[in-house]
């Protein structure tokens, strides 16, 4: 297993959120937005216990979640986020989690690429889903819905725009040329801080056992 900072089993009522990095990234990028969350979110004063994964390792994340659910008494408290293939990669270990009836409290899927990321599994009890399609050809998911909507609440399929102000404001000028072809929206999007201050926002108010529908509902008004 990569080097993880948090040593499961974790205190009863604690939380666990795993993070997805998109295409070759590395797990532990801190360029990166997955990766930055997870840092920012770190806070074992309030329960937090995050970890990032390849989106190629959802076996080393699957190890990592069953060692830090021990005898359960986690319960729902389980977040699962990742942006592009990440993205792709939190439907498929949503899926391997529900073979093992594991509760996921909530998952945030950013402009989320790949094959079969639409459908979001029952044992999810809330999902978001961030994205943008001003790409040419690197496009987030959209929408997602439930598989089965009694047990399933699709919280939002929020698009942001990064062909004009403020998204086209992001600067790339650090990026090298040719992890820039055909997606400079999409990487625009990884450096959006309002994509990831709304992620953040959503995953702590997880975490705390929080009504979600309630909560979105009353922003959108």
């Amino acid at each position: 297993m990569q080097d993880l900072l948090s040593k499961p089993p974790f205190p009863e009522g604690s939380c666990v959120v795993v993070g997805f990095l998109g295409g070759r990234d590395g797990w532990d990028d801190e360029s990166k937005g997955v990766r930055k969350l997870a840092l920012d979110l770190r806070d074992a004063n309030e329960g937090i216990f995050a970890e990032t994964f390849e989106n190629r390792s959802r076996d080393v994340a699957f190890e990592f979640v069953l060692g830090a659910l021990g005898d359960g008494s986690l319960g729902p408290r389980l977040v699962v986020y990742g942006q592009s293939f990440g993205g792709a990669a939190v439907v498929k270990f949503a899926r391997g989690l529900e073979k093992r009836s594991i509760p996921i409290a909530l998952t945030v899927q950013i402009d989320s690429v790949g094959r079969d990321d639409d459908r979001v599994p029952a044992n999810v009890r809330y999902a978001l889903n961030l994205y943008q399609s001003d790409g040419w050809f690197i496009r987030g998911e959209e929408p997602i819905r439930a598989e089965d909507e009694e047990r399933t609440v699709v919280l939002e399929n929020r698009r942001f725009q990064y062909n004009e102000p403020p998204g086209s404001d992001i600067e790339l000028t650090d990026v090298p040329w040719w992890k820039l072809i055909f997606r400079i929206a999409h990487a625009r999007m990884d450096r959006d801080e309002r994509v990831w201050d709304l992620a953040e926002r959503a995953i702590r108010a997880a975490c705390t056992g929080a009504d979600l529908a309630s909560l979105f509902a009353s922003e959108s008004r």
